[in-house]
């Protein structure tokens, strides 16, 4: 089979993109200085994902985050004359990439039902209208307050405080359809539901296992440290139903000899390939090969010394029958071993992984799984060592920190509530699930978005646009144009924000945000380039302004907050562990680290040590039993995941190429393993429908994608979102978490009715 791969990720073809993006932009000048000042001291974050920053080198970019910077800091806008000529009903007919493009929000607009436009509205009548809308509900839980993962440190803790205040644990988060399982699984296993290790143990580190994640397009920045690793002699294994290019050979751009050059680096000593929602599987069955071959090698003082319940467990995985491990995750038996073997002899062994093991059915168990593996090994809590969630977005982890959350603590609460002097909700409140069921039964009336793109975000879209056009009153505070300003029937805000690119100025002179990473370091923040028009606001200023305008009997000076940031760091400094001296400690280049108490060996769980899970492996990656509707169907149920492409981060679709995989010019595309095509009778471009199989009995069907002929395991098929978002029902849901089971739909694939081939462009 030929494959349009590249044979390594990386190298000129990144320099090219990046330079062709800047060019885009229409603001070359000014996003090359950008792109010199971003993740550096004194700079501003990137826009786009959350790994951390290195002082080392003069770069501090990658491809994709250039594209994140020039796609935010454009001369395109989009006001009153734009909306003028577009009805709602007109745009959404466009695709999501359309959308974006058009530019920058540049001035607030309110939707009208009857014309079907939105028009211009002064800043002051939307304060005064959100206010009346919140005030007129007849319960405070009524309102939904969503957060996109970049909204800083400021503006999360500003919203949750303005929410709580306002009467409701309702704040939805982005959080909640990625990384909750990590979180909860975490905080269950060893009392933190954060990460372990910081960017330096990477260079530390003997190992490093790399679980359901694709660097190379999804945190680009990751390479490098992943290609500085391997030269050490660090031995990476990968773990991904996909054969991911970058994951096999990268070609750095910072390096001269591997940019102009044919050299690149090995990443992945050992690649393996298993069935999609096996992962949990696999782990045991290193965990049972490491038992088996390696028992010299577990760390019994640390079990004994630390944790709990491994007896227990290690009867569970022995009582796993390796027959049971070999079928779930289709992956030889021999390489498990491997696998197990180099865990093994590791001296400092990390597990890092992403969305690929968090968005499926059993992803709080598998997590845990993970976790077990290294208590048993003792490979946590020292230096070179530990766990490692890659967060999506910058800021993600921030916002949860900053108290954006529907179930906070009581520690949390109850510092809010000494400082402030007053009472603040304990009820647990809405996350995304529960808030979009919420809208859809029109028992939630208000919906507040922080950022993001919540409807290309949220599974079942047909469902979840529903469920915002019931919404009596939304507010999109946004960059761009996106498909959650057209789900809207009655009333409705667009308010244009400023980009992490851009000055703000305030009346206590220009203002620095925060952010946190995934390594939970936190940093300063500063734009500096102008903004793109004075009627956009920050989000900090927003959030304060209708604080203000609603909590009339507030004690808070609201106004002065939004005038000077470094007020809100103080209110965080005395309510938030950890942040003491806030405004001091930033002002160190590259920021303060959020140390973890698992570090100091202290366990914040239950029984106050690391707990070992025990559970039954799951027989399945569903909720149910489908070879009862395949023998009725007569038609092979497959497992299908949701990705990115390369041209993508998030939501946003920054072009219609996917180069790491071959694909040029479109998205509506099926990747499935050779095998499979041959038994379905399908060619390469063969146009196919797609229906995804739930318990409800609701038809979820999607026509006119192509298969694209790939290395992945049978009975897997992989595609691009938010185009087959449609096809997840909005109640299929990881176990615990509740997040939506992304890497896991049960689907049949049949040939389209409309009969034909479709011309896929290939590199």
């Amino acid at each position: 089979m030929k494959s349009n791969k590249p044979n390594k990720a990386g190298g000129m073809p990144s320099v090219t993109s990046t330079i062709k993006q800047v060019i885009r932009s229409q603001r070359a000048k000014e996003n090359i200085k950008n792109l010199l000042r971003v993740n550096k001291a004194g700079g501003f974050d990137c826009p786009g994902c959350a790994w951390g920053d290195s002082s080392e080198g003069m770069l501090h970019f990658c491809e994709n985050g250039a594209k994140a910077i020039a796609w935010e800091s454009t001369e395109r806008t989009v006001g009153e004359s734009f909306f003028a000529e577009y009805s709602v009903a007109r745009l959404r007919k466009q695709s999501d990439y359309w959308l974006e493009y058009q530019g920058r929000l540049s001035q607030p607009m309110r939707y009208n039902r009857h014309s079907d436009h939105y028009e211009p509205i002064s800043w002051d009548e939307a304060f005064e209208l959100i206010a009346n809308k919140l005030n007129a509900l007849s319960s405070v839980d009524q309102a939904e307050f969503y957060t996109s993962g970049r909204a800083s440190n400021e503006a999360s803790y500003l919203y949750q405080l303005f929410g709580r205040l306002f009467g409701t644990n309702n704040f939805p988060d982005c959080s909640n359809m990625c990384h909750e399982a990590s979180g909860i699984a975490l905080k269950k296993s060893i009392g933190v539901g954060k990460g372990t290790v910081v960017l330096d143990d990477f260079y530390e580190a003997s190992t490093i296992f790399v679980y359901g994640q694709n660097p190379g397009t999804n945190h680009p920045r990751m390479m490098n440290s992943l290609r500085k690793a391997a030269k050490n002699g660090c031995k990476i294994v990968s773990i991904n139903n996909l054969r991911e290019v970058a994951l096999e050979k990268f070609a750095s751009p910072q390096k001269p000899l591997e940019l102009l050059g044919n050299q690149s680096v090995d990443i992945s000593h050992l690649y393996l390939t298993p069935k999609l929602g096996s992962d949990i599987a696999l782990i045991r069955g290193l965990v049972k090969s490491i038992i088996e071959y390696h028992s010299e090698k577990i760390d019994n003082n640390f079990i004994m010394q630390q944790t709990q319940g491994f007896a227990d467990y290690q009867l569970m995985v022995m009582n796993t029958d390796w027959q049971d491990i070999v079928s779930q995750t289709g992956v030889d038996i021999d390489d498990i071993h491997k696998a197990a073997s180099v865990f093994a002899n590791s001296k400092n062994a990390i597990s890092t992984w992403a969305m690929g093991i968090t968005q499926h059915k059993h992803s709080v168990d598998t997590i845990r799984e993970l976790v077990n593996l290294h208590l048993m090994m003792g490979q946590i809590a020292r230096k070179g060592a530990g766990l490692c969630p890659v967060r999506g977005h910058s800021n993600v982890q921030g916002n949860r920190t900053m108290g954006i959350n529907e179930k906070p603590s009581a520690d949390f609460l109850a510092r809010l509530e000494n400082y402030f002097q007053t009472p603040m909700p304990q009820n647990s409140g809405h996350n995304v699930h529960a808030a979009l069921k919420a809208l859809h039964s029109k028992s939630s009336k208000v919906l507040i978005c922080l950022g993001g793109n919540i409807a290309a975000a949220a599974p079942d879209s047909e469902f979840t646009a529903r469920a915002l056009k019931n919404s009596e009153f939304s507010v999109q505070i946004s960059t761009k144009l996106n498909r959650s300003h057209l789900s809207v029937e009655n009333d409705a805000l667009i308010l244009p924000c400023l980009g992490r690119t851009e000055l703000d100025e305030q009346q206590a002179g220009p203002q620095q945000i925060t952010v946190e990473d995934t390594f939970s370091m936190v940093h300063a923040s500063a734009g500096n380039t102008p903004p793109v028009s004075k009627s956009c606001l920050s989000e900090t200023e927003i959030v304060a302004q209708i604080a203000n305008k609603t909590l009339t009997n507030s004690s808070i000076d609201w106004l002065a907050l939004k005038d000077d940031y470094s007020k809100i760091r103080e209110f965080i400094a005395y309510t938030i562990e950890g942040f003491e001296d806030f405004n001091q400690k930033i002002s160190v280049p590259f920021g303060f680290h959020l140390a973890s108490s698992v570090n100091s060996l202290k366990w914040n769980t239950d029984s106050q040590k690391a707990e070992f899970n025990t559970t039954v492996l799951p027989s399945s990656a569903f909720s149910t039993d489908l070879q009862l509707i395949s023998e009725a169907r007569k038609e092979k149920i497959f497992t299908l995941q949701t990705m990115r492409s390369h041209d993508q981060f998030n939501t946003t679709i920054y072009g219609m190429d996917d180069r790491y995989r071959g694909i040029k010019g479109e998205r509506k595309v099926i990747f499935m393993n050779p095998k499979d095509a041959q038994h379905l009778g399908f060619e390469e471009s063969e146009v196919v429908e797609i229906e995804s199989i739930w318990t409800d009995n609701i038809t979820r069907k999607l026509d006119g994608f192509c298969v694209r002929i790939y290395d992945i395991p049978s009975s897997n098929l992989a595609g691009y979102y938010p185009e087959l978002n449609p096809l997840i029902a909005i109640d299929s849901v990881g176990d615990q978490s509740f997040t939506p089971t992304s890497k896991s739909i049960a689907v049949i694939v049949r040939k389209s009715q409309q009969a034909q081939k479709i011309d896929v462009i290939t590199t």
